[in-house]
């Protein structure tokens, strides 16, 4: 693309009070953004309104800041960024027939610099709380690692919690899933699309885990470079996440929730949908509740929701996800038996063990720094399965 392209397509997503419903509508009569800026007010009113004709007629103030930063930003890149448009034999095809694809899509990893058209890979989404029980977030990063060693992409939003541990999870299987995918491409791990310019990192403190996921994968966003973390920007952005995806795993979510979001755009995109059980006593487990209850199917290994996707591909065989029997711990381990699955409080832990307070904050010590128990808010404690 060059600059002159560039600045058509930034214009047209720039020009205010002219939707991406307007823009496709305006794409299809004329073709790209430059035939559309070229055509007189008649032959656009056949097409749009009045109003946004005149709205058309009109650079946009910003426009000639946001082609000089955007351009800048791709010459920096080292051919690992891109900006991918509507009209680009390589935007993601499972995004372009849904309802509301992106005019722009601002694409970052190490991938794109690659020989050959950019293939997009099978994803499964994996979505939830930002503040995860310690259980919830090893299940994300155990189903992410699994789905990854199967031959899938793992897709989520790099947020905080869940997002996070299921992009970690996905990074950590490379040491056993080869570079390349049979060709030139080098196999894209995960995907991480966010709500902000790819010009920021949030939260800052991913600034080194989006960098691990552009070596291995791509950091996707709709947004112009420098938009900042608004609010209203992190539920749009979910279509987009979901529909990379065949399915999307919700692992751990409170009823009012993005995650919830994320599974209902899923649904009504025709993808999949699962969700992971929790504590019934826990909030972050009662989202996942409610969609199970609606219909969605419950999961308790990675092999569930590999069983409802068949790839066509050849893939590895995944490692086991969390099972009861792995947390579980040893039969003799009488401690964890009295754990249970369920947080609970030490005066009940006291009660089904009969130890006294000292032995048993001494036991539960030595299980934490194992990191088979977690210390939760209000005095509770739950047993960790792993893998």
């Amino acid at each position: 693309m060059d600059r002159d392209e560039l600045a058509g397509w930034l214009r047209l997503a720039l020009t205010p009070q002219v939707g991406l419903g307007a823009a496709r509508r305006l794409l299809a009569a004329f073709g790209l953004p430059a035939r559309i800026f070229a055509a007189d007010a008649a032959a656009l009113r056949d097409t749009v309104s009045r109003a946004q004709v005149q709205a058309l007629q009109t650079e946009p103030p910003a426009l000639a800041d946001q082609v000089e930063a955007t351009w800048q930003w791709l010459a920096q890149g080292d051919g690992h960024r891109r900006v991918l448009t509507l009209a680009d034999a390589d935007y993601p095809p499972g995004l372009l027939h849904t309802e509301d694809p992106p005019l722009l899509l601002y694409a970052m990893g190490q991938a794109l610099s690659a020989p050959g058209p950019l293939v997009w890979p099978e994803g499964i989404a994996i979505v939830g709380s930002r503040n995860p029980t310690a259980q919830g977030a090893l299940n994300a990063r155990q189903f992410a690692r699994s789905f990854v060693q199967a031959g899938w992409c793992v897709v989520s939003g790099m947020a905080l919690g869940i997002d996070a541990a299921a992009h970690e999870g996905a990074l950590e299987a490379m040491p056993n899933v080869s570079a390349d995918h049979g060709d030139a491409a080098p196999r894209l791990l995960t995907l991480a699309v966010v709500g902000t310019g790819l010009d920021r990192v949030y939260p800052a403190q991913h600034a080194a885990l989006s960098s691990r996921i552009a070596a291995r994968g791509l950091v996707l966003s709709e947004y112009l470079l420098g938009t900042p973390p608004l609010s209203e920007n992190f539920p749009r952005r979910n279509r987009i996440l979901s529909a990379l995806a065949r399915g999307t795993l919700v692992v751990e979510a409170a009823v009012q929730s993005g995650s919830l979001i994320t599974a209902r755009l899923a649904a009504e995109q025709g993808r999949e949908v699962f969700a992971i059980p929790g504590s019934i006593h826990a909030p972050q487990s009662r989202g996942c509740h409610a969609l199970i209850k609606q219909g969605v199917k419950l999961v308790e290994t990675a092999q569930d929701v590999l069983d409802e996707l068949p790839l066509a591909a050849t893939a590895p065989a995944p490692d086991p996800s969390p099972s009861h029997e792995a947390a579980a711990g040893t039969p003799e381990d009488s401690l964890l038996q009295a754990l249970g699955h369920d947080p609970v409080t030490l005066d009940a832990l006291c009660a089904r063990t009969g130890l006294d307070t000292a032995s048993l904050l001494a036991r539960l010590l030595a299980l934490e720094l194992q990191g088979t128990v977690a210390r939760l808010p209000g005095g509770l404690y739950q047993q960790i399965a792993r893998a």
